[in-house]
């Protein structure tokens, strides 16, 4: 018997805690190295937690949904032993000779409820059964793209109680939402946080989009899209006016030496915000391609906790669900985040005359205990006028 245990993994600094959200094995059967034995939830991401080693799961000391912290053992294994096909009548004869664990056959259905985590997790927050939805994955199990199309019952469905059809359903956060819900109470309740607007002609980075767009993607591998340059006039501005890219800590500034800006990101578990590290020092494409490996990764709840860790300046984009103007909350200890909208022809005035022109709304929230309204207000003019110009971000003025 060679008995190793499966300990959490260890979390980052500002993670105290993970949730076990769902075992992948049971006691008594086989594992392969490296096969997935759980999923860990954590307030940012959702971690694969992989065997470190083939065997036998001979005790799981920590059941679904239990609280663990890094390097808590979770479960043991034994490498020597191996699992055998269970014994039709007597379990204690023997067998003629030790057969390889079988797979079980494609076409065993899932008992109903099974779910995968990351559709588990979506269900919970629309309030779902699992059982309750038709999975189409292998032997019936419940996917992701199953609980994303799950609708909830009609009202009428629902055990009639003394409002009638009046139904109501109490849903745990999870733990990301919880967090979030969190943050955004710290961060309106301990920064001093005003907005400052202004508008911006997207017509120039239009037209520069039609006219190399296409060669972009041929030459780099993904689209030309606006948060490249909405990355990099940010960059422009953070260089110049470097207060927006510090953060508080007691009583002190601390200036950033480095710009690294988090992107919010829609994810089916909630909002999260990866980093973009030394964006000051990407081209456009480098930016492209890893805000597009993010959007993937997020929408997989692949994102790690280091790709979720840091940051010194954000910017939301509530522009591609339609959004026309906002009020961005800063992401703590952050000082500062930029808002974009959603770009529409209206009507403005140049040179005296009424033109239509592709407008875009920025609004850039700040804390005021560093920030005075010059800076942040000339700050967001600089970021104007360099996608308004967008030479002016290839020239570096």
């Amino acid at each position: 018997m060679a008995i190793i245990d499966v300990k959490v993994p260890q979390l980052s600094e500002s993670v105290a805690e993970a949730t076990l959200v769902s075992w992948h094995k049971k006691e008594g059967e086989a594992v392969s190295r490296d096969e997935n034995l759980i999923d860990i939830e954590t307030d940012k991401v959702v971690l694969e937690l992989p065997a470190p080693d083939g065997g036998v799961i001979v005790k799981l000391i920590k059941g679904d949904g239990d609280t663990v912290v890094s390097g808590e053992v979770i479960a043991q294994i034994d490498t020597a032993a191996t699992a055998s096909a269970p014994a039709p009548a007597a379990a204690a004869a023997p067998a003629a000779a030790p057969a390889p664990v079988a797979a079980p056959a494609a076409a065993a259905a899932a008992p109903a409820g099974t779910a995968s985590p990351a559709a588990r997790k979506i269900l919970e927050e629309k309030g779902i059964a699992a059982a309750d939805v038709t999975g189409t994955a292998r032997g019936g199990r419940v996917s992701k793209e199953d609980a994303v199309a799950a609708q909830p019952k009609a009202a009428a469905a629902v055990a009639p109680i003394a409002l009638g059809d009046r139904s109501e359903q109490r849903v745990p956060m999870s733990r990301l939402r919880a967090r979030i819900a969190e943050r955004l109470l710290q961060s309106k309740n301990e920064n001093a946080i005003l907005t400052t607007f202004n508008e911006v002609n997207m017509g120039p980075i239009m037209a520069l989009r039609k006219q190399y767009g296409e060669k972009f993607e041929k030459t780099h591998g993904v689209r030309l899209g606006f948060m490249g340059f909405f990355v990099k006039a940010a960059c422009a501005a953070l260089q110049k006016f470097p207060i927006l890219n510090a953060s508080v800590d007691g009583n002190d500034i601390v200036y950033h030496g480095f710009i690294d800006i988090g992107i919010a990101v829609g994810s089916p578990r909630g909002l999260v915000v990866p980093i973009i590290r030394n964006a000051d020092q990407l081209s456009i494409a480098e930016i492209e391609k890893q805000i597009a490996e993010y959007g993937v990764k997020a929408k997989d709840g692949k994102i790690t906790m280091e790709e979720l860790s840091g940051g010194t300046f954000s910017i939301s984009n509530g522009g591609i669900f339609g959004s026309m103007l906002s009020t961005p909350i800063i992401n703590p200890p952050q000082s500062a985040i930029l808002g974009i909208h959603a770009t529409k022809d209206r009507a403005v005035v140049e040179n005296g005359q009424v033109v239509i022109r592709p407008i875009n709304y920025l609004a850039m929230s700040y804390d005021h205990r560093i920030i005075d309204g010059r800076e942040a207000v000339l700050g967001l003019v600089t970021m104007k006028e360099a996608l308004e110009d967008p030479s002016r971000l290839l020239l570096g003025v």
